[in-house]
């Protein structure tokens, strides 16, 4: 897997902190997945495991088993005898991306309300709250993606279904670096990120409807906030 080119990221950019209990393959998967998601790591850049080993503090036999993952999410491309790279974004799948998640987010959102139970509603509404009190202050569209990434995520997780969130995942993931490439050009998506705090409420006060609605709203504003800058 390893190849000749090195990763831009290696000099200056903090790494994060491995989490308790997170193996070290865990720990290289979250911190390249961002990097890749974000954009860090730019498409088509090298992905070389002997750098990326030095750089995360992590052995090589990890990094292996974090590109196998990340080749599984379409994230990056391997091939034979010339190393692994970043995977390509391609504008021209917004369309069938956006059809996916228009379809499986919404009733992810709507079996959340359903089946959440009484202390994950409440820290529904009490992470409502925290989003209502950090995004005044956050400026950078890259933290306010970063912070749209983790509503979502929580939503998934809450529809308690492994193999539906699995699929959003991976879905919002892709997403996400479609939104990460036409970044600079897009308007503060602060108020496109607020919409989060109704629906999180929606959820835990046990409205499918609503929180179905919702969801599909917020999706179809994603692609059209995309859609206005290209």
């Amino acid at each position: 897997m390893a190849n000749a080119g090195g990763l831009p990221v290696e000099a200056g950019s903090p790494v994060p902190l491995r989490q308790d209990e997170e193996s070290f393959a865990d720990f290289a998967y979250r911190v390249l997945c961002d990097e890749l998601i974000v954009l860090d790591i730019k498409p088509g850049e090298p992905l070389n495991d002997e750098v990326i080993s030095r750089r995360l503090g992590v052995g090589r036999t990890p990094i292996r088993e974090a590109m196998k993952r990340l080749e599984g999410d379409h994230l990056v491309v391997a091939y034979p005898r010339r190393g692994t790279f970043a995977a390509g974004v391609d504008i021209k799948d917004l369309a069938e991306i956006s059809e996916i998640r228009q379809l499986l987010e919404p009733a992810a959102a709507a079996r959340a309300a359903r089946v959440a139970s009484p202390q994950l509603r409440q820290e529904l509404r009490d992470f409502a709250r925290e989003v209502g009190q950090i995004l005044p202050a956050m400026h950078s569209q890259r933290d306010l993606m970063r912070l749209d990434m983790r509503i979502h995520r929580r939503i998934y997780r809450a529809a308690g279904s492994r193999h539906l969130e699995d699929i959003l995942i991976r879905y919002d993931n892709l997403a996400t670096r479609i939104w990460s490439l036409v970044l600079e050009k897009l308007p503060p998506v602060s108020e496109h990120i607020a919409q989060h705090r109704e629906l999180l409420e929606c959820i835990a006060e046990g409205d499918s409807e609503a929180a179905a609605r919702l969801t599909t709203q917020h999706v179809t504003d994603f692609e059209n906030l995309i859609r206005a800058v290209l």
